[in-house]
């Protein structure tokens, strides 16, 4: 009998199993993380508003006014706090090279991951660091191995930035250059024609050569100026549609003339499709051309910092910074993000970054606006006030914390379960 009354208690207990299975999976938070109450500024999608955005597998699940805490595993809030796409700088240099030719100087290229999360950059486009000749290298080492998305411009000369050779055109083989590019497509986002100062327009011919035959934009950082090549005959005859001016403010090349009003040659070019970008750098912002310039209407389409060595503690910083600069100038909040996410996402034909689309990966970046007097610096040293700064208070790659500057993520001291030991911290190794 005792068997017969067990065996009944099995079966009702097996029978009942898949529905106590569908209970659990009923009652269960179907999002990893809900950040809670931040005003959400999307300018591909339109979104500007007070909203929560739920992340899943480290895709973005939901944006909707109405999530409730239960329904996430955790839940940050970030009521006050704007967040807005991960950022995109498309010009830096983050190339740190270990063997120099004999006479070249030191390496100017930066570690990205150092840099890049603490000012809510989740993507970096090194602009010509290396040419195809180390481009195998670069990916190995730097793409490879960096939590940073690194996409690259490719330098049109094969030996890249920073070895003696801007002005050598030998180096300068558009086939070698394209081929590179096709065999790498989405990761090399177009061409760097940089620093030339030789005769006539073999860099930035060379680089629109590659440009067609891989069908990429280009990028100039136009080098010496001459009464034959300036920026008059670079936008109209030898620049295309969708290709990108960097160092637009930085007055090396007549972008303002000599009575202090804009060139002319900078509004063609912008009618004509070409992108304007900031690329601040260590010489390349200077007040005296960006007042002008927002005067008669001209902004940048993307902030980009030039980041390396000699710029990263002068008067760039940051990419947080950049824009509080240009806010100071007249830009809305609104324009700093949009030239920070969707227009340079757009430039690089990568469509899939720089927006909070249901299913992107969730590269985030929570901004805290301050509000007081403030002063920000150009190239020259030169300050101007401003009355906004923006702070990156959180950063998220792909769904995971990465920078967390207050710890609005983070779990109390009293309550956090330590990993205790002598080797480790926080449950790494020391």
């Amino acid at each position: 009998m005792k068997r017969i009354v067990r065996f009944f208690l099995l079966a009702i207990s097996v029978s009942s199993f898949p529905c106590l299975l569908q209970a659990q999976s009923a009652t269960s938070p179907k999002f990893d993380l809900l950040l809670k109450g931040a005003h959400v500024i999307d300018p591909k999608n339109q979104i500007d508003r007070v909203t929560n955005v739920a992340i899943t597998n480290g895709h973005i699940a939901s944006i909707d006014d109405n999530i409730s805490n239960g329904e996430a595993r955790k839940v940050v809030d970030l009521h006050g706090l704007y967040l807005i796409p991960g950022m995109i700088d498309i010009h830096v240099h983050v190339f740190p090279r270990f063997v120099l030719p004999s006479g070249a100087p030191p390496s100017e290229g930066v570690q990205p991951d150092s840099f890049s999360f603490k000012s809510g950059v989740t993507t970096m486009v090194d602009a010509g660091s290396t040419g195809w000749k180390e481009f195998p290298e670069f990916k190995r080492r730097v793409v490879n191995t960096s939590k940073t998305r690194i996409l690259a411009f490719l330098n049109i000369v094969g030996a890249g930035m920073g070895t003696g050779n801007d002005d050598n055109v030998a180096e300068m083989d558009a086939n070698a250059a394209a081929q590179m590019a096709l065999a790498n497509p989405g990761l090399i986002v177009g061409f760097k024609s940089a620093h030339y100062g030789g005769p006539g327009w073999t860099s930035v011919d060379n680089a629109v050569k590659a440009g067609n035959l891989a069908h990429v934009p280009v990028m100039v950082d136009f080098g010496k100026i001459t009464p034959q090549r300036n920026i008059n005959v670079l936008f109209a005859d030898k620049l295309r549609p969708g290709d990108i001016y960097t160092h637009c403010f930085s007055g090396h090349r007549e972008e303002v003339l000599e009575n202090g009003q804009l060139n002319p040659a900078m509004v063609q070019g912008r009618k004509k499709g070409i992108y304007f970008d900031l690329g601040f750098g260590a010489a390349s912002f200077y007040w005296f051309v960006a007042d002008p310039a927002y005067k008669a209407g001209f902004y940048p389409d993307s902030i980009s910092s030039d980041l390396h060595m000699k710029s990263m503690n002068a008067g760039m910083k940051d990419m947080t910074n950049m824009m509080s600069e240009l806010m100071a100038l007249g830009s809305s909040l609104q324009d700093v993000v949009k030239m920070s996410t969707w227009d340079p996402a757009r430039e690089i034909k990568h469509s899939e970054l720089g927006n909070l689309d249901v299913g992107a990966e969730a590269d985030i970046a929570v901004l805290r606006l301050e509000n007081g007097h403030f002063g920000f610096l150009d190239s020259a040293g030169a300050r101007r006030y401003g009355t906004g700064r923006l702070v990156t208070e959180l950063t998220l790659r792909k769904g995971e914390v990465v920078w967390d500057l207050n710890g609005l993520a983070a779990e109390d001291w009293q309550s956090f379960h330590y990993r205790k030991g002598p080797f480790y911290s926080n449950g790494a190794m020391r």
